[in-house]
């Protein structure tokens, strides 16, 4: 599931970068909480949920 919500987070912010979408400081938000959330899991060594 976290994989999946990364995927579309990263998805959509390329579309974002490329079309200069106006909601590209949103998904970069976004984007940069979907990245800490999977580094934190990675170093806790947590199992993915899927």
């Amino acid at each position: 599931m976290l994989w999946t919500i990364f995927v579309i987070l990263m998805v959509m912010w390329l579309l974002g970068m490329v079309t200069s979408y106006t909601l590209g400081g949103f998904l970069h938000i976004l984007l940069v909480i979907a990245i800490a959330v999977v580094l934190i899991r990675v170093i806790r060594g947590e199992k993915p949920l899927a």
